[in-house]
C-alpha cells in the first residue's frame, strides 16, 4: 500500500479546502449543532463546528467526499479547534477525545471508499491541528505585558490528546497549522513528538505558519525565515503558508521559504482577501491563474485552500496541478522510510 512519502515524489499533491465554508451553505441551527445527545447541554453550541462530526455527521462526511471528488489528494479532520483550551469555549473539555478520534474515523472511512476505488490514486488523512485561541508570546492585556493566558505546558498536554485521539483515529499524517505564534506550533511539536517516542513509531508532519499581513511577518513578529529557523529541528514531511492571504499575496513569501528550506512546501491561501463583509469573492479561475504561477516557479508540492474556497476551488487548483511538476528538492527527511 502507497503512503504519502512515495505519492509526494511522484506528483503535485492537492490538499482539501475550507470546511467551514462548506458547513455555512447548511445553515445550522442550534438544535442541529446540538442533536438529540446534547439537546439540554447547559452551554450555546452553535459555531462549535468541530461537534458536528458527532452531531452531523453525514455533513462532515459529505463535505470530505464532495473534495476528493473534486481532486484532492488529503482532507483534512474536523479537529480545527480540537483541544481542551478551544473547547473550554464551550465547556465541552471532556469530549475532545471523542470529537478527534470520530473525526479522524469518518474522513479515513470517506478516504478509504475513493482510495478502493482508484488504488493508483491513494487518498490521505491529515490531523488537523489549529492554534488554539490563545498565544503564548503575547500577552492580551497592553496593561500587564508581562501576562500570558497560556503556559507552554498546558498547550503541550492540551496538543498531546489530541494527536493521540487523532492517531487512534485512523489519520495518515498530521497538520499543526494556521500557525501564528510559532511558540504554541512549537508545544503541538513538542506533543507530537511524545506520542511518537511514547507509541514507538513515526507519522508524517505538515506545518503550515501564517503571514498576517504585508509587513510578511507572523502574529508574533517572526519572518519567513525566522520561522522556519525554529521549526526546523523537527523531522517535517512539509512545511508551508495558509489563511490570511490570497494566492497573490502569498506568493513572495513562499517563495522566500521555497528557497530556504529542502523540506517539502505546501500553501493553502484563502480564496482572496475578504470583503467588507468578511467574505471571499476570488473564483475558482481567478485562484487558479494566481496558484498556476506557484507551479511555473517550481514553488510547491502541496497545494490547496483556506477560507473562502471550496471544491469547486480544488477543482481548479488540481486541474492544473496535474500540468506541472512538484518543486524539486533533497528533503532526506522526507523520504526516509
Amino acid at each position: 500500500m502507497s503512503n504519502i512519502k512515495q505519492e509526494i515524489q511522484k506528483r503535485i499533491l492537492v490538499l482539501d479546502g475550507a470546511m467551514g465554508t462548506m458547513l455555512q451553505r447548511y445553515n445550522f441551527t442550534e438544535a442541529d449543532f446540538r442533536g438529540e445527545r446534547f439537546k439540554d447541554y447547559p452551554s450555546p453550541l452553535q459555531g462549535n463546528n468541530d461537534l458536528l462530526s458527532l452531531t452531523q455527521p453525514q455533513a462532515i462526511a459529505d463535505i470530505h467526499k464532495l473534495y476528493f471528488e473534486a481532486g484532492a489528494d488529503i482532507v483534512e479532520t474536523n479537529t480545527f479547534s480540537g483541544t481542551t483550551i478551544a473547547m473550554a469555549d464551550y465547556n465541552m473539555e471532556d469530549l475532545v477525545y471523542e470529537l478527534n478520534y470520530e473525526s479522524a474515523k469518518i474522513a479515513k472511512y470517506v478516504a478509504n471508499e475513493f482510495t478502493n476505488r482508484n488504488p493508483n490514486k491513494p487518498r490521505f488523512v491529515a490531523g488537523s491541528i489549529g492554534p488554539t485561541n490563545r498565544t503564548a508570546s503575547l500577552s492580551p492585556d497592553v496593561n500587564k505585558p508581562e501576562y500570558r493566558a497560556v503556559t507552554f505546558n498546558e498547550l503541550r498536554e492540551a496538543y498531546k490528546q489530541q494527536v493521540e485521539a487523532l492517531i487512534d483515529g485512523g489519520v495518515d499524517l498530521l497538520l499543526v497549522e494556521t500557525i501564528f505564534d510559532t511558540l504554541n506550533a512549537k508545544a503541538a511539536l513538542f506533543a507530537i513528538e511524545e506520542v511518537k517516542e511514547d507509541r514507538n513509531i513515526d507519522i508524517p508532519i505538515m506545518v503550515s505558519g501564517t503571514i498576517t499581513d504585508a509587513s510578511g511577518r507572523t502574529l508574533s513578529g517572526q519572518t519567513v525565515e525566522a520561522f522556519l529557523t525554529s521549526i526546523s529541528h523537527i523531522p517535517l514531511l512539509s512545511v508551508g503558508f495558509n489563511c490570511a492571504l490570497g494566492a497573490e499575496q502569498l506568493q513572495p513569501y513562499l517563495k522566500r521559504l521555497s528557497n530556504e528550506t529542502d523540506f517539502y512546501t505546501s500553501a493553502h491561501p484563502n480564496a482572496g482577501l475578504p470583503n467588507a463583509f468578511g467574505e471571499y469573492d476570488e473564483s475558482p479561475e481567478e485562484m487558479q491563474g494566481y496558484i498556476e504561477s506557484y507551479l511555473k516557479e517550481g514553488l510547491i508540492n502541496i497545494i490547496g485552500g483556506c477560507c473562502g474556497t471550496n471544491p469547486e476551488h480544488i477543482k481548479a487548483i488540481a486541474e492544473v496541478a496535474l500540468k506541472y511538476e512538484p518543486r524539486n528538492t533533497v528533503c532526506s527527511s522526507a523520504v526516509e522510510n
